[in-house]
């Protein structure tokens, strides 16, 4: 499976994951792959006599179970006095339904992995442990697409159905950036702790679910809410160069995670029931999306903004304490949840590539943030989800992204070299640090290389060479420039090319790229090598 935590992409034939963190192939509905191309009906049973429902659509209905999940729906609000959606509005649903729920299935699947799987080769740590990895990503990590490979990580997934858990963050000294993002599985932002947010000082949080009531205990700097019973804590930590990892460690070794009760030397409440977690690998989601859904919704209660969407769900048999079983479906209904999603994929690649502005040929805008700051537009926050799911929010982070020259030609390494200048005056604008990554254009991941270099970041600067006028280029190529050039070569793969900028804790002066896609400082195109 492929995500990205805090950088930028998840593709429906995927897994990807920050924004972002961002391998094998996860699903993809219509086959393997992207869900924008072609339909491929084979990985469905049945499904090739889709092409008869124009002319023979009476027919279909012969074929109808009884007992399948939108027909039980629909004898549920006949029951009831209320309307029955008919095949369109079931399709519309679906497709609205995909969008909301695209990035808590991704979500899921990234914590069954991380969290509850030991044998998924991408087991972290239990729930409420934090593993600290005494590393940066290399080309070997394939869970998270679009990795982050400048801050080694600290993951903990919080249980947090008993009672809060207590964040503990040790003193890190002012030079170094550190950041702790709670992401919930709604995949909303609802709280931040590190040098931009609470500052370098030592200091206790904590961490409450939605249905937790109770004071603030003394102590505790701040309490944060997730939304939903089950949520990421990220902590990212600066690593200067590979010398400075003792001193990351160091830091790491100061983070510590414990339920309130210990905190509070008190005993602790009853334990949680057990939950059978459904497997999530490929092709168990492939063949039933909705399902998995159903088993997330369970954990997440309904914000006010989500009643609607909710309800449109559960009349076509979705929903927490539901089992939507994609196998039990008529031809007809499966058809149109086919499409539904399809359609739904292609609006969420629309958004991502129009939603966002285009400044010379970087696609630059602000895709993360809190329940308020989505308000219920389920179709960005999809597309924050696919575009790197973990992602910072823009005062934290912003990152531009792009896989074309400014006039929109493809990047492709296996057809031209490339540069990337800023000018000496024209770095980009940041409290903590930037960097320029580069991923396959294809997978989304790190590329291999000879020189085992994925980025190049402000703290290498000292030992890369500048221009006679000050100015620091880059060169982007799959090929050596040459041992004279080799400070400044970020290694491109042999085919098509994907570059995410990163900007951690941007500044709001000017010159600034905040406001997203309206600041006063522009990331510069990249060129064809002369």
């Amino acid at each position: 499976m492929k995500w990205s935590l805090a950088s930028a992409s998840w593709r429906f034939g995927k897994l990807s994951g920050a924004g972002p963190l961002r391998g094998r192939r996860f699903f993809s509905v219509m086959g393997a792959g992207s869900f924008s191309g072609k339909m491929n009906m084979k990985n469905f049973k049945g499904v090739a006599c889709v092409a008869m429902i124009g002319a023979a659509g009476l027919l279909l209905g012969a074929c109808e179970s009884k007992n399948d999940p939108i027909t039980k729906a629909e004898k549920t609000d006949a029951k009831a006095g209320k309307s029955v959606p008919g095949i369109e509005e079931t399709k519309a649903i679906a497709e609205a339904g995909f969008i909301y729920g695209l990035p808590i299935v991704m979500n899921y699947a990234v914590m069954y992995e991380y969290a509850v799987d030991r044998d998924s080769g991408q087991f972290k740590a239990p729930f409420n442990e934090i593993l600290n990895e005494a590393r940066v990503f290399t080309y070997k990590d394939t869970a998270i697409v679009t990795p982050n490979s400048d801050t080694p990580y600290s993951l903990l997934w919080a249980d947090l159905r008993a009672e809060p858990i207590v964040l503990s963050v040790p003193a890190v000294e002012k030079s170094r950036y550190y950041s702790v993002m709670m992401c919930d599985g709604n995949t909303f932002n609802y709280g931040y702790i590190g040098s931009r947010a609470t500052g370098n000082e030592p200091g206790d949080y904590m961490v409450a679910g939605p249905d937790w009531q109770g004071e603030t205990p003394p102590g505790i700097k701040q309490v944060f809410r997730s939304s939903t019973q089950f949520s990421l804590i990220a902590y990212r930590t600066q690593l200067i160069d590979a010398a400075d990892m003792p001193n990351v460690v160091k830091v790491q070794s100061g983070y510590k995670a414990q339920p309130l009760s210990a905190y509070l030397k008190k005993p602790a409440p009853p334990a949680s029931p057990k939950i059978d977690f459904p497997k999530a690998n490929a092709d168990l989601v492939k063949k039933n999306f909705f399902e998995y859904l159903d088993f997330a919704l369970q954990f997440a209660p309904a914000g006010p903004e989500e009643k609607e969407i909710r309800a449109k769900l559960a009349s076509i048999g979705i929903g927490a304490g539901k089992t939507f079983e994609f196998k039990d479906l008529s031809l007809e209904h499966k058809a149109a949840i086919l499409l539904a999603m399809k359609e739904g994929e292609t609006k969420v690649e629309k958004y991502l590539a129009e939603g966002q502005k285009n400044i010379n040929g970087w696609k630059v805008g602000s895709l993360f943030g809190d329940r308020a700051f989505y308000n219920g537009n389920w179709l960005k926050r999809a597309a924050a989800a696919k575009g790197g799911i973990y992602g910072n929010n823009a005062v934290e982070a912003m990152y531009p992204l792009t896989t074309t020259l400014a006039n929109g030609e493809e990047l492709d390494g296996s057809k031209h070299n490339y540069t990337l200048t800023f000018a000496a005056d024209q770095l980009p604008p940041v409290n903590a640090f930037w960097s320029v990554t580069m991923y396959d254009g294809k997978t989304q991941l790190l590329i291999e290389n000879p020189i085992g270099r994925y980025l190049i970041n402000s703290p290498m600067i000292p030992s890369m060479k500048k221009g006679a006028d000050g100015s620091l280029t880059l060169y982007i190529q799959n090929a050596s420039p040459g041992k004279d050039k080799e400070s400044n070569w970020l290694p491109a793969p042999k085919g098509p090319i994907y570059v995410v900028m990163r900007l951690y804790w941007p500044k709001a002066e000017p010159p600034s790229i905040l406001p997203p896609g309206e600041g006063t400082w522009k990331p510069p195109a990249i060129k064809v090598a002369s």
